[in-house]
């Protein structure tokens, strides 16, 4: 009946008619983002009532002949109405007892807004789907090579010369195919505020990720002189795959770092915030003359370390402003990340353990099971996409906690999330289709202990109606 599966859920015979919402205090905005679903008005004699009672992201739903009782804290009170929400069917709701709380506090989604630039009307109804599966993250991948999408006051031409390119490469990484038509596109302050208080009314956390060292060649052409070599300029990289080009490791490129951050702060509360760290191919830092005198002032062994070394100077910064780093898990290494950035394992799980026992918190985010990129089958599939195939039930059966890890290490992952990257992915639409029904399988395996892959797609199929108006884009239920 409900997605992601309930701790507990008890049906009764029979069902009910909501007429009104009843809430006071702290229960009032949930209130009226349950109204703004079930359109029913705000009275003092409800039928529905709202109660604030508890901690963390339990909550509790009591469907009776004579009413509906939500409670549980905040948090578990915009769970709850998620629940009511899907059980809601012309008018009515059947007669159910349910107690729920999530297995993991960190339930996400990525949306790559970089490689191809998606309007906030599309990531502002992104968080309405995601809510609706009690996923709890959205992780906006802000900037790479192809894009700039986040506003700097201070350095303007990031979305003025980063948020252009001139065309985009037709294929995989390596085709020698471009499609010679502009793309760019980037956010204002103002949306991107309003689209994080959107999402927190909503339950959810807007993450931002803002690329570094590497996937930094849209910074680098609108800014060359925080490049390796100062002198040299690149365009906005058209193509896909690993670009060489890195962030420089002088002064200056910190200080700018610095100020970015600075903003992205000010503009998104969020505990954690992303910082890139992944493909980063040392071929720059191997030649450039600023790097070596680096590497000899710090008494690195060589380029290869300055990876950890650059994310661990980003990372001790944004611990002393109150912020926890997040990086993927090849910027993870002994040299410079502090144990206070948490490291989301896109590979496979053994990094993950790796990293778990140099006594990093992990996101589980392994590209076999969650990168929805990929194609959902081997046949009938949009062309253009990764070769491998990541099926729903690929991604239903992805644990968070990998077979044969001990409870030390299993204490330590935060969570999971999907991946959508955007390579060949030009419209919210299509992002659309590739998201969804694969995000509802991911909820499931973040919130759900008691996990049963046929139950799953017995729930998915009654729920069908219901995710043709959320999601109307999405693949057919039918394609397997």
């Amino acid at each position: 009946m409900i997605i992601p599966k309930p701790v507990h859920l008890v049906r009764s015979p029979g069902t009910f008619r909501p007429s009104a919402i009843a809430a006071t205090g702290d229960a009032v905005p949930v209130a009226r983002l349950l109204r703004s679903y079930a359109d029913l008005p705000l009275r003092l004699d409800g039928d529905v009532v709202l109660e604030v009672d508890g901690e963390g992201e339990a909550y509790s739903l009591s469907v009776t002949s004579t009413g509906i009782v939500l409670r549980g804290s905040v948090a578990g009170l915009r769970h709850a109405v998620q629940s009511l929400r899907q059980l809601l069917s012309d008018g009515e709701v059947p007669l159910v007892e349910v107690r729920d709380e999530p297995r993991f506090a960190w339930r996400g989604a990525m949306i790559d807004v970089a490689r191809h630039f998606q309007p906030v009307s599309y990531l502002r109804r992104l968080v309405d789907q995601i809510a609706l599966y009690k996923l709890n993250v959205l992780h906006l991948h802000l900037t790479d090579d192809q894009g700039w999408r986040m506003p700097v006051d201070r350095y303007p031409a990031l979305t003025g010369v980063g948020g252009q390119r001139t065309e985009s490469m037709i294929g995989p990484a390596g085709s020698t195919s471009y499609d010679g038509t502009p793309h760019g596109g980037a956010y204002t302050k103002e949306e991107l505020r309003s689209l994080v208080s959107y999402a927190a009314e909503r339950g959810v956390t807007v993450v931002p990720e803002i690329e570094m060292p590497g996937h930094a060649r849209a910074a680098l052409a609108a800014h060359p002189e925080l490049g390796n070599f100062p002198e040299r300029t690149v365009p906005v990289w058209t193509g896909w795959g690993v670009s060489e080009s890195l962030f420089g490791v002088q002064e200056q490129t910190f200080a700018f770092l610095r100020d970015v951050l600075d903003e992205v702060l000010e503009v998104f509360p969020s505990p954690h915030v992303h910082i890139g760290g992944d493909e980063c191919p040392a071929v720059e830092w191997e030649t450039s003359p600023l790097a070596a005198t680096r590497i000899a002032a710090e008494g690195l062994p060589g380029p290869g370390a300055l990876h950890g070394w650059f994310l661990g100077r980003v990372s001790s910064y944004l611990v002393s402003r109150g912020r926890q780093p997040i990086c993927w898990d090849d910027g993870e290494n002994p040299h410079g990340l502090p144990l206070d950035a948490a490291v989301m394992i896109w590979r496979d799980p053994q990094h993950g353990l790796e990293a778990v026992r140099r006594g990093h918190r992990l996101v589980m985010a392994p590209f076999r099971s969650t990168y929805l990129d990929y194609p959902q089958s081997s046949a009938g599939e949009p062309p253009g996409q990764p070769a491998a195939v990541v099926s729903l039930e690929d991604v239903y059966r992805n644990d968070p906690v990998p077979t044969g890890w001990d409870a030390e290490c299993a204490a330590r992952v935060l969570g999971t999330q999907g991946q959508l990257w955007t390579e060949f992915v030009r419209t919210p639409e299509h992002a659309e289709y590739l998201a969804f029904p694969r995000l509802c399988a991911l909820a499931e395996s973040a919130w759900s202990v008691d996990r049963d892959w046929e139950d799953f797609r017995a729930r998915l199929k009654a729920h069908a109606p219901l995710l043709a108006q959320v999601a109307p884009h999405h693949r057919p239920l039918d394609r397997g």
